[in-house]
């Protein structure tokens, strides 16, 4: 029998570009600074349901901060905003170089999303906890964690804080709300929603703030902890770094060609707030919108931000085998300090003086504490104590690990 029924086609998403070709974002849709609207944090949910198909934006194209959505910060809080970002770029810079001198064995760039983890950390509270993804080490920068102790944990020395039970760059500091980092990503979503439950339980005041790459909202970890904040209405921000890439797949295997990544909140009746993640005052006034809900018992917001990787996924990888060259600096959110640098220009707040002199005493800082790091040991010219490996694992070890620890004599 004929049919006049079409052949099933599979759809298979490709990206816009790939090496070789002309870099474009002509695909994408970016409103105007100021257009989203800013409801009452209290609204109800079905209320909030445009706004993950919106893009909040407060810095326009010259700098100025316009709309609903500005949070006024102070001259003070912007500048520290921008020294937390233009240290993390430029311990990164010397981080990577290291890598190249053989110096460390692996390394992970955040250079694109600084803001996201600078500013968020300014928000929250000291006690409150983030559980993050790879590029958040912005978070610890603004809370003036010591650079020698970033450095010892990447050369995994004899002074490295986690004795060496961690890759370079999985950092954790519970001290400063940073949960352990763990190579699983989605991992860390769950335990987000699981920590604030538990808080929330507890009669306690403390939130949580999760982070997972926009490539591991398609792995069941992401809905169940969706699952779980919705229903238990956990006290915690759910966050989606949307940075266009997941190593070397672009978003669209993620679903980003069918709808925002905000919008996965709908389907768990959570708000869902989509912003421009290259921008330090959008971050914060959504950061703080979903936070003051969160501590008003009005449960999780889920919030994209929308970003770009302006580097390679790790020193593992090579971007150029799977996107135009170029594309990094064709992004149209442009780059996060830049704008905040000419955010504080703008207001008679900062100059190209101030800044040349800022970034003198960033490099001498990163420097000092590279050197120091370097004079105890690295690349496995210093290693923790192999007892390190018994302690803390079990509060009473049982024969095996006894057992162990006397034939290696310790």
């Amino acid at each position: 029998m004929m049919s006049n029924t079409p052949k099933l086609q599979l759809h298979i998403p490709t990206p816009p570009g790939r090496p070789g070709d002309e870099p474009t974002f002509d695909h994408l849709e970016i409103p105007p600074a100021g257009t989203v609207r800013r409801p009452d944090m209290s609204a109800p949910e079905a209320d909030l349901r445009d706004l993950p198909y919106g893009l909040i934006r407060v810095l326009d194209d010259a700098g100025r901060a316009v709309g609903p959505w500005n949070p006024n910060l102070s001259a003070d809080r912007l500048r520290a905003g921008l020294r937390a970002m233009l240290l993390t770029r430029t311990f990164d810079e010397r981080l990577f170089r290291l890598h190249r001198q053989g110096k460390t064995s692996f390394y992970m760039k955040s250079e694109g999303e600084e803001a996201i983890g600078a500013c968020q950390s300014m928000v929250l509270g000291r006690d409150d906890m983030a559980f993050p993804t790879y590029r958040m080490v912005s978070w610890l920068m603004a809370r003036d964690y010591p650079l020698v102790d970033l450095v010892n944990q990447i050369f995994s020395n004899a002074q490295d804080p986690l004795k060496g039970r961690q890759l370079p760059i999985l950092y954790s500091a519970r001290q400063y709300g940073f949960y352990s980092l763990s190579g699983n990503v989605g991992s860390r979503f769950g335990a987000a929603v699981g920590w604030a439950m538990a808080s929330a339980f507890k009669g306690d005041d403390k939130i949580a703030i999760g982070y997972i790459g926009e490539g591991t909202t398609a792995e069941g970890d992401f809905h169940e902890a969706l699952t779980f904040a919705s229903v238990y209405r956990a006290p915690v921000i759910l966050c989606v770094t949307n940075n266009q890439w997941a190593i070397s797949s672009f978003s669209g295997i993620a679903g980003a060609e069918t709808t925002t990544f905000a919008a996965k909140a709908l389907a768990y009746g959570l708000p869902g707030l989509r912003v421009d993640g290259n921008d330090f005052l959008a971050i914060w006034a959504a950061t703080e919108w979903a936070a003051e809900r969160a501590r008003s018992n009005r449960g999780a917001t889920l919030i994209e931000l929308f970003t770009y990787r302006a580097g390679g996924h790790s020193t593992s990888d090579d971007p150029s085998k799977y996107r135009p060259a170029g594309e990094a600096a064709k992004w149209p959110l442009g780059d996060p300090v830049e704008r905040l640098k000419q955010h504080l220009v703008a207001l008679g707040e900062w100059d190209e003086t101030r800044h040349q002199a800022l970034q003198a005493e960033l490099t001498e800082a990163v420097r000092a504490a590279v050197k120091e790091g370097e004079a105890v040991g690295c690349l496995g010219k210093s290693k923790p104590s192999v007892r390190e490996m018994f302690e803390g694992v079990f509060k009473e070890p049982d024969w095996r690990l006894i057992e162990q620890r006397r034939e290696l004599g310790i």
